[in-house]
């Protein structure tokens, strides 16, 4: 499931957000020009906002983008960054668990520190992680996939080091917090039968937080949740 993420650019640079943010300005389209646009092009405003806010992959650009855009185009205006985040979702929630697995992919491993968006990289303090964290992640996250079968493990890190998301992962696999790279052996994990109801209440969560990672992408940028746009050239296409 990996090998089509890394062959999309990854976009959103979040040392230039930052800036942008403190003069104004920011790299998400205006949001007018993003709920205009119906042209379904990949570097078209809404798919470069949905890309900044969810991170690029495949079914973004081939199914949301068209699919928000319809959604836009038949529904009460969307007023802000935040409400369009809702629409996402909502267009989210009718798709296939394939389709759902497919997206939350989108976002790298935790860990993981080549391919990284700016944006993911600050989020999960690269920098600041030991390499024996790190290994032991990497051990973890094929220790979770052996686990849940087609998904991958999706966190809101809001904050938090890669050492505490490390003891998190071992609460969720019921396993005691270690630093072993290699242990317990993966294979000694049982399996969740993918389509089971414990498997698609799993996806259901990762799909939730890859939305609050998306609002706090918002705030990160400086977009405040209480702004609004005012929606005259919208109501009247």
């Amino acid at each position: 499931m990996r090998s089509w993420i890394h062959s999309v650019k990854p976009l959103g640079d979040f040392k230039t957000a930052a800036a942008q943010a403190e003069t104004g300005s920011s790299p998400l389209p205006p949001l007018l020009e993003a709920l205009s646009d119906s042209s379904g092009k990949d570097d078209g405003p809404l798919a470069r906002a949905l890309a900044l806010l969810f991170e690029p992959s495949p079914v973004l650009y081939r199914t949301l983008v068209p699919a928000v855009a319809t959604h836009i185009q038949n529904a009460p205006p969307v007023l802000s960054y935040y409400a369009l985040i809702g629409v996402a979702l909502e267009v989210i929630e009718s798709w296939s668990d394939t389709q759902k697995a497919e997206f939350i992919a989108g976002h790298p491993r935790i860990g993981e520190v080549k391919g990284l968006s700016q944006l993911s990289a600050q989020e999960q303090a690269a920098k600041a992680t030991p390499p024996e964290v790190l290994a032991r992640l990497a051990h973890l996250n094929a220790c979770y996939e052996h686990r849940y079968p087609g998904l991958i493990y999706i966190t809101f890190v809001n904050g938090r080091s890669r050492a505490e998301i490390k003891d998190e992962m071992e609460d969720v696999l019921g396993l005691e917090h270690s630093l072993s790279p290699d242990e317990p052996p993966v294979v000694s994990l049982q399996s969740v039968e993918m389509g089971t109801e414990e498997w698609k209440k799993e996806l259901q969560r990762a799909v939730a937080d890859v939305c609050k990672i998306a609002k706090s992408r918002l705030k990160a940028l400086g977009v405040d949740s209480e702004t609004v746009v005012a929606t005259t050239a919208h109501a009247q296409t």
